[in-house]
């Protein structure tokens, strides 16, 4: 497809990633207009028209102070609709925050698997693609859709931000839980091929019930070493802070804490407070405005991933492959 068959939507122009991605990408935003009624419903229409274009739709899926997840949903399945209504030849919502992926499966009886009912709301408003970054279970989120799924991975960028600030140290990549230990595996062999050496590799056994987190053994060698601690997202910070603190008690000499969603739910700010880490980065896939500022000035790096998303649209419009956009 040409590029002038390609219309790029911004639903958060707050937060204004899709400005970002639309200055990587050399485009101009599209319009949109917004209306809400005194009933509190809504409607939200494309001011240009999309027959047979490539539409690509930047909303990331969380709750913020001025609309919750819930608004944010409805509002983008509401645009996709019609979008789809408009003759759009393709419609590809890029979500680098997905809601609702944590719950993936059944661990309680009755439990909703939200993974697959938000996979089912996209569908149903005819979503052509969903792209996402590191989401919670790679693949109950493959499973979960019918229709075609990207997942982006941050991997690439943690490597290039902590490989300088690293030099000859001992490294130790260390996940928090057991079902984390495939993402730190790949992230463990993407420093190691930075670096140029073999880097360790540990976990915790940690188990979590009711939002309780309980267990933390930590198995794997972290004494005199400079740890990495790897997780999808950060919350109230509870598992990051436990894996934190055991590292440090076998004798790590530096931790840092590494997560792509920065959610930073209430009670984080006084959790990632604490001493245990050196720096805490994550990606900018939503805005960190739950934290003070003294605390993202002193404790937090905010890595951008426009370029990430803009050549991934590039790549997804001409295309192109994903996968070697993901290499390293």
């Amino acid at each position: 497809m040409a590029r002038d068959e390609l219309a790029l939507f911004d639903l958060d122009p707050d937060w204004a990633q899709g400005r970002r991605i639309a200055e990587r990408l050399e485009l101009p935003l599209c319009p949109f207009e917004e209306r809400t009624f005194e009933d509190g419903e809504l409607k939200i229409r494309p001011l240009v028209g999309v027959r047979d274009k490539d539409v690509f739709v930047v909303q990331s899926l969380h709750g913020s102070p001025h609309r919750s997840v819930h608004d944010r949903l409805f509002r983008l399945l509401i645009f996709v609709g019609a979008l789809r209504d408009c003759s759009a030849r393709r419609v590809t919502v890029v979500a680098p925050y997905l809601a609702y992926a944590r719950k993936d499966r059944r661990t309680k009886p009755r439990d909703p698997v939200t993974t697959r009912i938000m996979a089912a709301l996209f569908e149903a408003v005819g979503t052509d693609r969903v792209v996402t970054m590191d989401v919670h279970n790679l693949a109950a989120f493959e499973n979960a859709f019918r229709c075609r799924t990207e997942n982006l991975e941050a991997r690439p960028l943690f490597v290039r931000h902590v490989a300088p600030l690293i030099g000859d140290e001992l490294v130790c990549v260390v996940s928090p839980d057991i079902g984390g230990v495939k993402r730190a595996e790949r992230f463990h062999a993407s420093l190691s091929r930075a670096l140029g050496r073999e880097v360790g590799m540990a976990f915790l056994n940690k188990t979590r019930s009711a939002g309780v987190v309980g267990g933390g053994t930590l198995v794997g060698d972290v004494a005199s070493r400079t740890v990495i601690v790897l997780d999808d997202l950060v919350s109230t910070g509870t598992t990051l802070l436990h894996a934190g603190e055991a590292c440090r008690q076998q004798g790590a000499r530096r931790v840092f804490a590494l997560a792509t969603h920065g959610v930073f739910a209430p009670g984080a700010a006084h959790l990632l407070a604490a001493p245990a880490f050196e720096r805490i980065v994550v990606t900018d896939t939503l805005a960190p405005f739950r934290l003070p500022e003294d605390v993202l000035a002193r404790r937090l790096d905010v890595l951008d991933i426009a370029p990430l998303l803009a050549e991934a649209i590039a790549r997804l419009h001409a295309g192109g492959s994903i996968s070697d956009l993901l290499a390293d």
